[in-house]
């Protein structure tokens, strides 16, 4: 296996090759830059207005892909509004891409929504902004404004979606689940990774999952591991695709990567971002947890 399943993950070079288009007032094609919840600093809002790939849109994670007080993903006509709004229609190809200590951490969950209200053309930039800018890539702080259009979701797809009665079916049924935390959160040492707000109660891992941080599904420069190193790495798990894989994080994004990784990348047919996740699972009351390594 040498090539991966599809074409969704696109190239640096790819994406340079395609400026022009990007920055059309054409919808045919959109750039979008994911933004972390927490600017950087003072002196920029955020790492988007700092400098971005020319011709890409911003988009926060939590204050534009989220609803923050249902701690949930957009209803439907939100997503709609906020996507027609940029200028992207239900024909753009849309390529994602964002920062962060994990490339494209945010990234690949905009991606995972886009997918779930039935986008047809959506796609991520391999490596993310870092590795744009660690190759000297071209970038601008020029803000584009794009004609807004009418965007109709042909979703939402539940089929790439967990939801806590499914993970109590799978844990039931004794299927494969993917916990992408670190180590330490897995085991129960600690309840986030550094820097950002403890959500839950309680620390550990659902009873029956695997821990596969997220890191171990990229390369050094955050591009994505060979389909080949997937594989195997998840074959060191049971996962090899014939059965239900549920994958989960903190809230949702960091296990996104491994869906991605797994679903559009390997190919596997039935893979479910449980986007609840330990945010979730950790603050309900009876249900069982999993303390220590497997």
């Amino acid at each position: 296996m040498s090539e991966y399943d599809s074409d969704v993950l696109v190239t640096a070079d790819w994406v340079e090759d395609h400026l022009a288009e990007f920055e059309s007032d054409d919808p045919d094609y959109r750039l979008v830059e994911i933004e972390s919840p927490e600017p950087p600093d003072d002196e920029f809002p955020s790492k988007y207005h700092e400098g971005h790939i020319p011709g890409a849109i911003g988009l926060n994670w939590a204050e534009d892909l989220s609803d923050e007080t249902q701690r949930d993903i957009l209803k439907k006509d939100d997503f709609e509004e906020l996507v027609g709004s940029r200028g992207i229609d239900a024909e753009s190809t849309v390529v994602f891409y964002g920062n962060g200590h994990i490339p494209n951490w945010f990234a690949v969950f905009a991606y995972w929504e886009f997918k779930y209200y039935g986008h047809e053309d959506a796609r991520v930039l391999d490596g993310g902004k870092d590795y744009w800018v660690n190759n000297d890539y071209p970038l601008t702080q020029d803000e584009p404004e794009y004609p807004a259009v009418e965007y109709a979701a042909r979703g939402p797809f539940e089929s790439i979606r967990s939801y806590k009665d499914d993970v109590d079916k799978a844990r039931e049924a004794g299927l494969p689940m993917v916990d992408v935390r670190s180590p330490a959160e897995f085991t129960g040492e600690i309840l986030a990774p550094e820097g950002l707000d403890e959500t839950a109660q309680r620390g550990g891992h659902i009873p029956g999952a695997s821990n596969v941080p997220v890191a171990e599904n990229l390369r050094d420069d955050g591009r994505f591991k060979p389909p080949e190193e997937l594989e195997a790495r998840y074959q060191e798990e049971g996962i090899d695709g014939d059965e239900t894989v549920v994958t989960y994080c903190r809230v949702g994004e960091r296990s996104a990567i491994a869906w991605f990784a797994l679903s559009e990348l390997l190919g596997y047919e039935d893979v479910h971002n449980y986007d609840g996740s330990w945010t979730e699972w950790g603050n309900l009351i009876r249900v069982p947890i999993e303390t220590g390594e497997n």
